[in-house]
């Protein structure tokens, strides 16, 4: 495993406002979102890109963002959840899956901090939406 910060959520050493996790996939809200509700999907196995992951994985990655995105897009109020994947920011295969309601919504330059308590409470909303589907 290597030692990104990613890695280091899932191993526990960093705490995170989880939304799924199971064993190959781990979801957690963006503590600097571009929106409230900005979610980060990671694979648990380091990887640093995309296209290097297995193609069972890989689809397996696509698959649960899809699976993730209406509870997202619910909990938020947005009318679509944009997905991104760059990989610069973090050497860790991550795709963004962020509520949006206007063209430009996934525009990194909207990143701000949030409180603990609006992510705790995101989170939280997010999770209940999930077990509801």
């Amino acid at each position: 495993m290597g030692k990104d910060i990613f890695c280091k959520i899932v191993s526990g050493e960093i705490p995170a406002y989880k939304i799924y996790e199971d064993s190959q996939f781990l979801a957690f809200l963006d503590v600097n979102p571009i929106q409230l509700g900005h979610t980060l999907l990671i694979s648990k196995e380091h990887c640093e890109y995309i296209f290097d992951m297995p193609e069972l994985q890989y689809s397996a990655l696509l698959s649960k963002a899809k699976e993730l995105a209406p509870a997202i897009q619910e909990a938020t109020g947005s009318r679509r959840v944009g997905i991104a994947v760059e990989g610069f920011g973090v050497p860790h295969v991550h795709v963004h899956l962020v509520p949006i309601s206007e063209v430009n919504g996934l525009d990194p330059n909207k990143q701000h901090s949030e409180t603990q308590e609006k992510l705790t409470e995101m989170a939280k909303n997010i999770k209940s939406k999930l077990l509801s589907q």
